[in-house]
């Protein structure tokens, strides 16, 4: 008769605790909280690049820099999305460009919304490795 060899069923029951214990860590949570963090970084760029308005009599604007904020995270299927909005009318004349007001010209855009995107996304999956990284050692290596 063969020799099937041996098998450590306490170590195959430690690795069920630990994956049970990542299952009530919450992977919804953890995508929540990496969308957060996304979105932070972002707004932090944004804000950064956004214009502040310097008028003729001295004085200085920051209405559109004021304006930037984040909304809450949504879970849209598999899928999380969080928005940063900035509801001052005039933001899109400002991302995208205008035309000057006595329409003989035209105001290029600034890009501080798609630029920022743009970074961010660049960074988005070394971010999300090491949070995904953190979460798993301090499940596994935390008995």
């Amino acid at each position: 008769m063969a020799r099937w060899g041996r098998v450590n069923i306490a170590q195959l029951k430690r690795m069920q605790k630990k994956m049970e214990k990542l299952e009530r860590a919450g992977f919804d949570k953890f995508c929540e909280d990496a969308a957060k963090e996304l979105a932070a970084r972002m707004l932090r760029k944004v804000i950064k690049r956004t214009p502040v308005g310097v008028y003729e009599d001295g004085k200085t604007g920051g209405t559109l820099r004021r304006g930037w904020t984040i909304g809450e995270v949504k879970k849209n299927g598999s899928h999380f999305e969080i928005e940063v909005i900035n509801p001052t009318e005039y933001a899109q004349y400002v991302e995208f460009g205008h035309r000057t007001r006595n329409h003989q010209g035209w105001v290029n855009g600034r890009f501080m919304m798609t630029i920022s995107a743009d970074e961010v996304e660049r960074i988005a999956p070394a971010i999300l490795e090491k949070k995904l990284t953190k979460l798993l050692g301090e499940t596994f290596d935390g008995n």
